[in-house]
């Protein structure tokens, strides 16, 4: 079932990126494999190598079919666009309930997700607490130690 995927700009690059190495490096390196496996003879369901790349080569092609949808449907979402609630593409500044440090995220859909580079997705516990708060607002998370409670303090 097709659905959009929010994607920044840079983020639709960097599929199109990966997309397009997939398809003219990764496979023909896998195509080279497949083709020296073969030529050792024997029975090929014996062969380790030949399943082995048959296996990676079913992967890649899962992948490009699984990026193409993604490209196909993208909805390009603008960061730093002035709103007064947190929407797709807001920069959120946040303050966890007894810590004086704060946190910056982007929100962004599931596909660009990337919390090590503070991009969290919107479908992410943590993405829809934010969604729709207003500078002050509150966001309770749900963690396995319990509720983390984040105060928006500022939104971008």
């Amino acid at each position: 079932m097709e659905q959009g995927h929010y994607l920044t700009p840079e983020g639709l690059v960097n599929l199109e990126n990966r997309l397009l190495d997939l398809k003219e490096v990764r496979r023909a390196e896998i195509a080279e494999r497949l083709r020296l496996a073969m030529e050792e003879g024997g029975d090929l369901s014996e062969n380790a190598e030949y399943e082995d790349a048959k296996n990676e080569q079913a992967f890649i092609e899962g992948e490009i079919l699984r990026l193409e949808e993604i490209i196909a449907n993208a909805q390009i979402i603008e960061g730093g666009g002035k709103s007064d609630i947190v929407v797709v593409g807001s920069r959120v500044t946040v303050q966890e309930k007894g810590s004086k440090d704060t946190e910056q995220y982007m929100l962004v859909g599931s596909a660009e997700a990337n919390p090590g580079a503070g991009k969290i997705s919107i479908e992410s516990p943590m993405g829809r607490a934010l969604m729709g708060l207003k500078v002050g607002g509150k966001a309770t998370v749900k963690a396995p130690d319990g509720n983390i409670v984040f105060t928006v303090k500022k939104i971008e």
